[in-house]
């Protein structure tokens, strides 16, 4: 699993049937701080994340396990949105209030 934070939306009028109806969002891989790095990619969401929001992600086969992804040609798949996260005791990242 990855730490991701959502930059952005892909529109796809046109996709394969199993993606119809699915939201795709624009993500990139982060530190546990919310800091991104690297190239952005495509997700599909599961959880109803929002742009900005720092989230989990899955990749490969494990993208493809959920019922709502299971048989679907998705290579990443957001499975959590993060409210918080602590490195080495302290807190390295907290959902500001009023936040989706």
């Amino acid at each position: 699993m990855l730490i991701c934070k959502t930059t952005g939306t892909v529109v796809s009028t046109v996709k394969h049937e199993q993606l119809q109806g699915r939201k795709l969002l624009l993500v990139r891989r982060s530190g546990p701080d919310g800091k991104v790095s690297g190239e952005p990619f495509v997700a599909v969401d599961t959880v109803g994340a929002g742009e900005g929001e720092l989230v989990i992600v899955t990749e490969g086969s494990g993208a493809r396990v959920l019922e709502s992804t299971h048989a679907a040609p998705v290579d990443a798949t957001i499975i959590g949105i993060i409210d918080s996260t602590a490195v080495g005791g302290k807190l390295s990242f907290a959902k500001s209030k009023g936040t989706a």
